[in-house]
């Protein structure tokens, strides 16, 4: 399984629904609480031109947010990107 990493923030009803889907899969990855953590906010917004959290990757590859996730899951696609 490709390695996953979320970019979360402690207040974001989003990032929350993000990892419970990957929760409910049994999905390992890696969280980055960028709350309070300008230096990761400005990793963030180097990696993806966003501010805005989540963000997830799989792999080396952006996802985008948690409505993206769930898309991906609703059209049977998230197991092949987790797997590819």
């Amino acid at each position: 399984m490709k390695p996953v990493t979320v970019y979360t923030a402690d207040y974001c009803f989003y990032c929350r629904a993000a990892k419970a889907l990957l929760d409910r899969k049994g999905v390992t990855y890696v969280e980055v609480n960028v709350s309070d953590d300008d230096a990761e906010r400005a990793r963030l917004v180097e990696r993806t031109g966003r501010r805005t959290v989540p963000q997830i990757f799989i792999g080396d590859a952006p996802v985008g947010g948690s409505d993206d996730l769930h898309a991906l899951e609703r059209a049977g696609e998230l197991d092949a990107l987790l797997n590819d």
